[in-house]
């Protein structure tokens, strides 16, 4: 049997999938989709407070925090399936091993990237498609916002983890902390203190140091099943190959997406300028915001996914797996919804600039597009990241952007304009969906052969 702790929240052996997947779902979903929220209030409230420019002055920054957001998934997606699968095994001593090399990889990769960010931070901030109007904006948010870089992967990281070992409504209540703390001082520090962009940024340092914070505290308690302890800081071999070699897919994935942002970022300004940027930004926010749902469900399941294939137990791996894929389908189709017959009504959240208004509004139709059939691909790839099949869960996650949306960067805006520049979207989304359906298929009868 697992580890428990003095209030066991599941039962991953034989509970009901149905009620597992409610009980770690809800909170998981709660934790990424606050996570979302972090970009939209800030968004909202500088593109009211500030103006149309900050906002595309802040869409500058989204390439580097997908970066922070990649260094942090590398450790902590990459160490919580290892937890997952290790804690399945009935071996908490070698969980707490990941835990403690899981620590001082974060300080180590996310300090280095830190420190490369400072160094040329300006540099960055030109090849993602800054101009003399919005490079200022920009910089002044990263220059507080960087710093925190350690913060920000040790936070999600360890959220990751807690939400493995057990403890999803603890890992859900840490996000909603954060959230609530962000959401009472962007306004504060943007209208009351006139700060301007740096406010949003400082709320949000602020934020993450109280979630990494409350992160480390838990590991340190002695009612929780796996602890933090000193000797398990220092650095194994094979438990640091353990932890990359599945942490390379959501790694690759998010580390794809920031090269793509760059390279639609420029696209936008040759195509839309300054503005077409901004309504990127929006746009940005209000999908990811779609896909973070998903994310929720996504490591909402990997616990129990993980922990059955390492038990063996396939029948319930794979009974978790269909409820995650009709569940995120339903997410993915809702999204499509809401992006192709409001956008209006959500656009004008951000902003009250009526040019902006109008890029953002098609551009948010056209990126919907494929809404409903990606559920399925961002699914799929998770499930094999939660088994430990990380070649698989890679090459599905790079799939979307390298193999086809970076093509359709290159061929579709110079026939289309801008328009194409939008389509590249939906364009790639629906490649990538057709080939994570024929993955999953070839993979489960290979599967259910070796079994026989």
């Amino acid at each position: 049997m697992p580890p428990k702790s003095n209030k066991p929240e599941h039962n991953l052996a034989a509970g009901s999938i149905g009620k597992l997947l409610w009980t770690y779902t809800l909170p998981a979903m709660v934790g990424t989709v606050v996570m979302s929220v972090y970009n939209i209030i800030d968004r909202i409230f500088i593109g009211q407070g500030v103006g149309p420019l900050a906002i595309s002055g802040l869409a500058l920054t989204f390439p580097f925090m997908i970066v922070l957001m990649a260094f942090g998934m590398l450790i902590g997606a990459g160490s919580a399936s290892r937890i997952s699968i290790t804690l399945g095994e009935n071996d908490a001593e070698k969980a707490e091993k990941i835990l403690g090399n899981a620590v001082t990889l974060t300080f180590l990769i996310s300090g280095t990237v830190v420190l490369f960010s400072l160094l040329f931070m300006n540099d960055l901030l030109r090849m993602f498609g800054g101009t003399e109007n919005t490079i200022q904006y920009a910089y002044d948010y990263m220059i507080i916002i960087v710093p925190a870089g350690v913060l920000t992967a040790l936070y999600f990281g360890l959220n990751n983890i807690m939400r493995a070992s057990g403890h999803p409504r603890k890992a859900m209540f840490n996000i909603l902390i954060g959230a609530i703390v962000n959401i009472i001082l962007d306004p504060i520090f943007i209208f009351v203190f006139d700060w301007g962009i740096q406010g949003a940024a400082i709320a949000t340092v602020i934020s993450y140091f109280i979630g990494a914070a409350n992160g480390v505290s838990h590991f340190l308690l002695k009612t929780t099943p796996i602890r933090f302890h000193f000797r398990n800081l220092k650095l194994e071999k094979d438990i640091i190959w353990s932890i990359i070699s599945i942490g390379l897919s959501p790694f690759s994935m998010q580390i794809g997406a920031s090269f793509v942002v760059v390279l639609i970022n420029s696209t936008l300004l040759k195509y839309g300028g300054d503005l077409a940027i901004g309504a990127y930004g929006i746009v940005s926010s209000v999908n990811m915001l779609v896909i973070m749902f998903i994310i929720g469900l996504n490591q909402g399941s990997q616990p129990i996914i993980g922990f059955n294939y390492g038990a063996k137990n396939y029948h319930r791996m794979f009974l978790t797996l269909r409820y995650a894929v009709v569940a995120g389908t339903v997410l993915s189709t809702l999204g499509f919804v809401l992006g192709t017959f409001f956008p209006h009504q959500i656009v004008s959240l951000f902003t009250r600039d009526e040019a902006l208004k109008q890029i953002a509004v098609e551009a948010q139709r056209i990126s919907v597009m494929m809404f409903p059939i990606i559920g399925f691909q961002i699914v799929v790839s998770n499930f094999f990241q939660s088994i430990g099949k990380a070649n698989m869960s890679i090459s599905l996650s790079l799939t979307r952007q390298f193999i086809f949306l970076i093509p359709a960067i290159f061929i579709l805006p110079p026939i289309f304009g801008l328009s194409g520049a939008w389509a590249v979207m939906p364009v790639s989304d629906g490649l990538a969906s057709i080939v994570s359906v024929l993955t999953f298929l070839w993979f489960y009868k290979k599967f259910k052969a070796s079994l026989q």
